[in-house]
Order: C-alpha cells, then structure tokens, then sequence
C-alpha cells in the first residue's frame, strides 16, 4: 500500500528516466487498500496483506488463469478505461531477444485477428480514441501494459473494444513482413531517444545494477537483435509469456461492473495455451566488489564525461530486493521512512536556498520500484562548480547529522502536519479520481507485488500511527536507510580530468563532520500574525455572465472576478490570477529576466517573509503559489482547498501588494540557467526546446533562451528594477472555480486583492509576431549530439486574434489531418521517423503570431523525404478535399476530447481566462464542440489553400554539428 502524496520525487538527472521504456514506464501507484476479508475469500491482490480491500473493485480468476479487477468510476462521464497487463518485459528476453517485448508492443498494433495491418489507428480513432493518448502500450523492465480509454463507452462500443483487444493480446500475426516494416520505425524511436540524458541512463543503469539483468536490458533493445528479428523467433517469446495465467485485464470506467466482467470473460475466457507457466528469471541482487569497508560499502564508481551537460554525483546505497507482505506494519514503516527522507531533503533544501555549493540536492528511497531489482537510497547532487567535492562533503555532512542524531519532535510534527494535509486532501478529492489512473494504480500495484488502497484507508492508516512518529524511530529509520550492501556512485561531468574513479570513491568515503547548523526552524508561522493587505474594499458591482453559474464580479479598487461556485470537483479550488502585460510589458532589452522571474519571483518572498518563512507558514495547509507569463498577462496560479481559500488568497495578493527582494533565488535562478543552457545543444529537439518559439516569433528577445553572456549581466538590483514596476501595473483579474461558498469567497476577495491600491494602466501591448518570411533554402541549425540524428520544422504563417477564433479550431482539425498523413508517410511507410508532429498556434489575445507546423526528427538523409512528403501532403489538401472518413478520425477524437475534458473546472477555465476583459471569450465557448468536431471537406480544403501555401512556407533543419 503506497501513498503518491507521501512519495514526492525529488530525483536528478537520471531518475525520472532510469527504467523507462520505449514508452514511458507506468506512474507509481499511490495509497492502497487491501481487505478485512477472511483468508478464503481474500482477493487476489490482497494475499498475504491485512490491509482493508478497496470494495470499489471487483476482484476475480478465470478458469484459464487470467487476473482481473473491474470497478465503476464515472470521472469522466462515459468513458471506460482498459489495462491489459502481461506480466514480462525486457528483463524476460535472452540476450539474442534483446528489444522483443518492446517489438512485440508494436507489432500487436500493427495487424491481428480482427484487424488487419494498418487498421488499428484508424479504428480506434473511428471509435473516438487519440493515438498516443486513449489509445497506447508501454513497456519496461518486467511488464508490458496495452492502455486504452474509450470515450462515450456505449454497449456497442464496449463489445467491439474487448473483442478488438481480445485479438491484440491472444492472436497477433507476426510476419516476417510485418518484422521488417516495424523494425525501422523501433530503430527510429530508438535514435530520437539517443541523447546525452539517455547515455548517462544507460551508464548509471549498468553501474548501479552492475551484475544483474537490469543493467543491460533497457527494453528498446539493440540494433543487432532488433535488425535479426524475424517472425518465428518473435513469435516464440509472444508465445512463452503471453498466457492467461501472466496477464491481469484491469477495467475502471462508466459501465455496470458485471457487465464489465462478462465481456472479460466472453472475451478472454476461451485463450487457452499448452504447457505451464515459466518461472520468472532470477534478475539478481546487488552485490559488494571484495575487500570493501562494510561500515561504507563504496564500490564500484564511474565519471561519465558529457560536454553538454551540467555536474550531476549521484551514489546508491543498494539493497537486495525481496517480496513484502503488504501489510499495515510494513506501510507504517514506510511512512516513516518518508518522514525520515523529508527531514533530510528539507534541510538540504534550505542549504541551497541560503547560498550553499550545490544547486539542488535531494535523498530518496526506492523499496519497490526499481523493477524488483534493489531495494536503495539514492543521493543525487547538482554541484554550482567545478568544486564538486565540497557540494558532495556539504550534502554529506547533512546526512551525518542526520544518522547521529535524532530530529527534534517539533521537527517530525511539522512534516506529520505536511503528511497529514496531503492524506487528507486525497480524501477530500477522492471523487474526483479519474477512472484512468484508477486502473493505472492496481497495474503499478501488480508489477511491484503490492495493494491497493482507497484515501479513506490511507488516512485512517496514518492517523494511527501518528504515535510511531518519535525522534529515536525517526533516527533508526534513517540509519537503516543508509545502510547498504553496496554503495555505487556516478558522477557526470562537462570536463575530462576534473575527477575520476578513485577520486569520486574518496570523496564518498573521507570523513564528515555532522552540520548540525543544517537543522531547520521548527516553530510555526500563524496567517492571523501577518499584516493586512492593505483596507478592504467593497463589491462595486456583480452580474452572471449567461454562462452556466460563472457571475462577474468587480471591486472596489477594479479588481474583475470571474466566480464559479460548484461541486463538479468536490474538495478542490482552482485559481487563477491574471495581471498585467506580460511579455508585451517586459521591455526587450529587459528580455533576460522574464525566464529568471518564472524560476525566482515565488521565492524572493512576500514583505518580511522569506521562502522558508513561507513553507513553515503552509504547513499542514493545501497552498500553493506558481508563476508564469503569457504574451499579455503574468499569471499566478494555485490550487486549493475550501478550508485554505481565504489564507490562498492572501498570498497571491501579498505577492503583488508587497513583494518581497531577496537576492539568493535570483542568483540561484541564474545560476541554474547557465548550468542548463548547454544541454540545449545536447539533440536536435533541445536545440528546437531552446530557440523554436523565439525563431516562430520572428526572432523577438522575450521569447529567446538568455545565452551565458546575458545571464552574466542579471543581478538582484536588475531583477527588482525589471520586476517590481511590472507587479503593480496593469489590470487585475481573478478566475476562481470550484466548491466554495459566494459568500466565503467573497469576504476573502475584498481582504485581498480588493486591498490592493488602485493599480496603474499598463502601456499599450508591443507584441505584433509574425513568423520568419519564406526561405527557399532552410535555416541551418546545428546540435552536438548523436551524428544520426536531424530535425526538420515548416511552418506557415496563419493569423491571431479572438475575432478569428473559430477559424483557429477549424484549423486545428487540418492539422490533425494532416499529422495523420505525415504519420503515414514519414513513419509507417519508410520508418524516417517515430513520431512526426502537425500542430496549430493561434494567440488569442495578439493579432498575429500564429502558425500551423510540421515537426520531425529523423536521419541527416531523410530531410529531402521530409520536404518532400510535407509539400506533396499541402498540395494535396489544397487541390482535393479529404475524404469524409478522413475527417471523422480527426473529429470524433477532438469531439470526445472536449466532452470529457469540460466535466472539469479547469477546462472552462483555461477556455475564460481573460474574459472579464474581453466577453468575447463568453460567447466562444458556446461553440467550441461545434467548432471542433463538425466541418466539411470542402471547408478543409479553403483553409489548405489560404494557408498552406508553397510561397509563404518557413523551414528550419537542425543537423549534426561538424566533428
């Protein structure tokens, strides 16, 4: 039983990727819920565990041996989500298999007992599924996943779908044809996945897992094995692990639970396969190198030099992994294990912030995750210099002081109230949990041999062991967690010679002295001792908009609200606070601390709080304070919970009424952008990452990535001169949607925002974007990663404006048409590409900017393909209209992606934002299904020749760097 909000990840580089597939790995499963049950009726899931099943599921066998777990969940309305997981990934393979259950994914997509090759994208976009999205497959280490989300999941639908999916899993057809059409485009992804971030994965994953399977077995597989792939040797690992008795079917969705079950078994009941289960292969353990010390195992080290990237030391303290019983003791271990973990991090957080010699630092534990592998602890440093000894002592010495003496029980509250909100916030929102990710938690759940349980359970879990919670357990608890079989540790570098083997060895191994100094304020800030925003002003007018419940409000200070009391989502708030000019009021010469006030600007603090004063203020509180900028407003955004709105409220406003200057998150931002600015030349998508946006916008600075020589130049008297004008200048509007009263939420607002002083008007917008001028010869770009690998944009110009909004969704569907093609053409018929990318821009509040483009990554040969098969697809859509099915598989997803989407608050939101100034935006979202899901061919083909024209076409080519 795992809780996600008690298990935030705070990895470096490697960690989010370490075990990902081809596709991503599935997303860890949070609290669980196992079962009061007497031992002849435990589910499956639940054996050997004593945690409270979650009723919610149906748990069953089939005779042939298949798992399944079946519940309703009616978030979104009328979809139905799918797992089917087979219990054998990459791990699985022989050495000549290597890449086999990854190609298998593929090829089960390709052509199978109901449906022949290359029909399967189109059906499921027939049946409203996006590929990529609804309709997808993963796999790691030790499973493969099929995913599917089936929107307006009617009895009909539902009956096509398992019997669809029934031929996927039981009867694929593997030719060597198919073999050979597949390989390439696995070749491909797996050459757009090569990058300086994958080479230090891979080297990390040999040396941690040095010895055992994992080491070597990343499921994209190899070229050699991959290129002497053929049908019968694919078909034999389908056949040796594909069975009923190693594949789970989980299904969570809009639909009778029974009904569920009986398409399961008419479905899946009849595969039936010859022999007995094999036994799993032995993925080894860690294991220490002779002759190290026991009392610190470092073993084994490795110094990766990657000129593109910034210093990262990582080390694990490795563990052999064993088979839990997940039961409540075990769990109650875990919490505190995280609680012993927060400490840490919090403390090494507050070094950081205070100026230390490392950028960011981080420990975590992984018990279960690394793919029944290890059980480690892993220390991950981001050094700010070449002096990476001392950001590696300085973190050390945070952990001595941890491993010697207890925490403070004032400590432990603070992180228990931090634990507590979070369990109870899961709580408070359990409605609100899609059907999707239910079924994604019992899969995680399966691959790492544990529960699942619901908030309720978690919550009352917690609660009883707050008792547990004591300084000695805490100290215990850490000292076991660095304890280890082995210590591995890696470190990757810009520059050769600046460390090695022995020396990295060493500094995991000299003596620390114990920062004791490290220890972090306990006591606790109270909103009541804070001073006022400013006097609190008055509701001046309010009115319904004439859309669902939203009324707009207006303060006496100006101050515009758009107000949507509901319970569509209950426990939960969404805020947005919209203000000034954005880009359009940075001025350009200023551009360099646009991008270092959305890192800085929420730390500098509010009047005389600084960033730690404000974490100890929202302990045991749901607040939260992000930032970003938008090409006519800066916008503050934060999600809440009806018992933290009004104190939520407060802090957005303070942020702009008294801003507070520190110097240290400015020099930290900066220091953490030059750091990142070289890995942009790392791949010819970093290299887009850093100056596609700023090219598109016709090479305008606000939109650039600040080079080293401009972040040289940003200082804290900089930052404040650029920033402090820019928050007090400019219209206000306030977005506010979810379960709160009219009246708590107004008595809040005339505290807060209507406190505020009358704000002055913001100069006129100066952003007037227009994408670069036709080149017949492309834009070169260069990169310095892996010499196979290119890019490839066209873009062309198409408009702006709320005025145009309806042709933008129009164009939308274009540009799904013409994605599908590209996706035909680049990948399916000469495996140039993996995932080719068609896309529409069209910037509602500027009167030009926006584009349509077509994005590829693939071989430095394959840009005339490219160009070609870009231009042949635009002609065409210009001179003969697309076919009516054509459309539909655009439409019907697009349809079925805005009806579940607007059964939240976020999705009106995102659709209103603004609108209190301009009530155009009212009227356009009457129209938006329409817009999106009903066109004619005759009307796609006006707008491929008003906008995809030869003649107007921009062009860019990112290509390998001369060596």
């Amino acid at each position: 039983m795992r809780s996600r909000n008690t298990r935030a990840r705070r990895f470096g580089l490697f960690l989010s990727l370490l075990l990902v597939s081809a596709a991503p790995v599935v997303a860890e499963t949070p609290a669980k819920a196992p079962s009061t049950a007497t031992k002849s009726n435990v589910p499956w899931l639940y054996k050997g565990s004593d945690v409270p099943q979650d009723k919610a599921w149906t748990f069953g066998i089939l005779p042939n041996g298949i798992r399944y777990a079946v519940r309703h969940s009616g978030v979104p309305p009328e979809q139905v989500s799918i797992r089917v997981l087979v219990d054998a990934g990459s791990m699985y393979e022989t050495e000549p298999q290597r890449g086999y259950a990854h190609l298998i994914e593929h090829l089960t997509f390709r052509e199978s007992k109901y449906l022949k090759e290359g029909e399967t994208i189109p059906t499921w976009q027939r049946l409203g599924a996006t590929f990529g999205s609804d309709t997808n497959a993963e796999t790691s280490p030790t499973q493969t996943v099929y995913k599917l989300d089936i929107p307006n999941a009617t009895a009909p639908k539902l009956d096509e779908t398992f019997k669809l999916l029934s031929g996927m899993i039981t009867a694929p057809i593997f030719t060597d044809r198919g073999v050979k059409t597949e390989v390439p485009i696995v070749l491909a992804e797996m050459r757009e996945r090569t990058s300086a971030q994958s080479r230090v994965l891979d080297a990390t994953r040999g040396l941690f897992f040095k010895g055992q399977l994992l080491a070597s077995r990343s499921p994209i597989g190899t070229v050699e094995t991959l290129e002497a792939a053929d049908a019968a040797a694919v078909k034999a690992f389908h056949d040796k692990w594909y069975r009923p008795d190693n594949t789970v079917i989980v299904v969570a969705g809009d639909a009778d639970p029974a009904a569920l079950v009986a398409r399961i078994e008419q479905w899946f009941g009849g595969w039936q396969v010859a022999g007995k289960k094999p036994l799993q292969p032995d993925f080894g353990k860690p294991i220490a190198p002779a002759g190290i010390d026991p009392k610190n195992p470092v073993g084994e080290a490795k110094v990766l030099v990657e000129p593109d990237l910034p210093r990262l030391v990582n080390w694990a303290i490795l563990r052999p992994w064993a088979k839990v019983n997940d039961t409540i003791v075990y769990n109650q271990g875990l919490m505190i294990d995280r609680l012993a973990l927060a400490l840490i991090n919090r403390r090494l957080e507050a070094r950081a912030r205070g100026g230390g010699s490392y950028l960011v630092a981080s420990v975590d534990e992984m018990k279960q995750e690394l793919s029944r592998s290890a059980d480690a602890t892993i220390v991950t440093v981001t050094p700010l210099s070449e002096d990476w000894k001392s950001a590696v002592t300085d973190v050390r010495s945070v952990i001595a002081d941890a491993l010697a003496t207890p925490p403070s029980q004032a400590e432990i509250d603070r992180e228990v109230a931090e634990f507590e909100v979070a369990f109870k916030v899961s709580v408070e929102t359990q409605s609100t949990i899609a059907g999707s990710k239910a079924a994604d938690d019992i899969v995680n759940a399966v691959d790492i041999r544990e529960t699942v349980a619901n908030p309720d359970t978690v919550y009352d879990i917690f609660r009883r062991s707050i008792p547990l919670f004591k300084p000695q357990a805490v100290l215990e608890h850490t000292r076991a967690l660095f304890r280890g079989t082995v210590v591995r540790p890696m470190m990757i570098t810009p520059k050769a010679g600046e460390a090695d083997e022995a020396s990295l060895r060493a500094a995991l191994t000299a003596p620390v002295k114990a920062a004791s100094e490290s220890r972090v304020a306990a006591n606790a800030l109270k909103f009541s001792d804070l001073p006022p925003v400013g006097t609190p002003g008055t509701v001046a007018s309010a009115r319904p908009i004439g859309l669902l419940g939203i009324e707009q409000v207006e303060l006496s200070n100006g101050v515009r609200v758009l107000l949507w009391p509901n319970d569509a989502e209950p426990g939960r708030i969404i805020i947005k606070a919209r203000f000034g000019g954005g880009y359009s009021a940075i001025q350009p010469q200023d551009a360099v601390y646009g991008p270092i006030g959305e890192v800085a600007l929420m730390d500098s603090g509010i009047g005389a709080l600084g960033r730690d004063d404000l974490d100890r203020l929202a302990t045991g509180r749901k607040l939260s304070l992000d930032f970003n900028i938008d090409d006519t407003a800066f916008v503050l955004s934060a999600d809440t919970r009806p018992a933290d709105l009004a104190d939520q409220l407060y802090l957005m406003a303070a942020k702009l009424g008294m801003p507070r200057w520190d110097a240290n998150p400015v020099l930290r931002a900066k220091a953490a952008a030059k750091l990142q600015y070289e890995s942009y030349n790392s791949a010819p998508n970093a290299v887009l990452n850093r100056d596609l946006n700023w090219l598109l916008r016709d090479g305008d600075p606000r939109y650039a990535t600040p080079n080293p020589a401009e972040l040289e130049k940003v200082t804290p008297e900089g930052f404040r001169k650029t920033w402090e004008p820019l928050l007090s200048e400019g219209p206000i509007e306030i977005d506010m949607f979810g379960d709160f009263t009219r009246e708590q939420a107004l008595a809040a607002l005339e505290k807060t925002f209507g406190a505020l002083p009358v704000r002055t008007p913001t100069a006129a917008p100066t952003l007037a974007p227009n994408i670069p001028a036709h080149n017949p010869e492309p834009l070169v770009l260069t990169h310095r990663g892996d010499p196979s690998q290119a890019a490839a944009v066209v873009a062309w110009p198409t408009g702006g404006g709320q005025a145009g909004v309806r042709e933008s969704r129009q164009l939308e569907i274009l540009a799904q048409i013409f994605n599908n093609r590209l996706f035909d053409a680049m990948r399916e018929k000469v495996g140039a590409s993996y995932a080719p990318q068609v896309g529409s821009s069209w910037p509602l509040d500027l009167p030009s900017g926006g584009y349509l483009s077509a994005m590829v990554q693939l071989r430095p040969g394959d840009f005339d393909t490219f160009f070609a098969a870009v231009d042949k697809i635009a002609a065409e859509l210009a001179a003969t209209p697309p076919s009516a099915d054509e459309i539909s598989r655009v439409t019907e997803p697009l349809k079925q992606l805005i009806t579940r989407a607007s059964t939240g608050n976020g999705f009106y939101m995102y659709q209103l934002e603004g609108a209190a100034y301009d009530p155009r935006k009212i009227a356009a979202i009457r129209t938006i299904l329409n817009d999106y899901s009903q066109t004619t061919p005759e009307r796609m083909q006006a707008l491929a020749q008003k906008y995809l024209r030869a003649d107007k076409s921009w062009r860019l080519e990112v290509v390998p760097e001369k060596r």
